[in-house]
């Protein structure tokens, strides 16, 4: 199964957007999947807030464990995971037209009244599975247009 796949059937499975984009990436980077559902799964909703998109956050943990900085004199890496991660922004609100949570599923989880219009409404697999979808594709795109 390629990371795509794998990141919504993950997500179908209940997890969370944050844990299945980042799970389904994990073991690629040297952590388990395990691991990558425990780090992953306080950052969906938009850190339960409407903000940064879960998937995006997930995404960009993802891209973290690629080009994130590691030694504190390799400022070059700090300075290519800063570009990455806006050029991972940059298209992902190019294809979905925001990476905001709350401006995404069209509520702010961030409140009751929010959360309850989103499971009422069916936002979370009406809109989620493609934000998942998304993430995970542009992932996989930067990581093959790599090196």
């Amino acid at each position: 199964m390629d990371n795509i796949s794998k990141a919504v059937e993950l997500f179908e499975r209940r997890f969370v957007c944050s844990q299945a984009v980042l799970a389904a990436f994990a073991e690629q980077f040297g952590i388990t999947e395990k691991q990558a559902l425990q780090i992953g799964a306080c950052f969906g909703g938009g850190m339960s807030k409407g903000e940064v998109c879960g998937a995006c956050t997930g995404a960009l943990m993802v891209l973290g464990l690629k080009y994130g900085q590691f030694d504190e004199n390799d400022i070059d890496s700090r300075t290519r995971g800063h570009e990455i991660a806006v050029l991972f922004l940059e298209e992902f609100k190019k294809r979905k037209g925001s990476y905001i949570c709350r401006d995404l599923l069209g509520c702010d989880l961030g409140n009751e009244e929010g959360k309850k219009f989103a499971r009422a409404n069916g936002l979370f697999g009406k809109i989620c599975p493609n934000m998942v979808r998304a993430a995970a594709e542009i992932v996989s795109e930067i990581l093959e247009n790599d090196d």
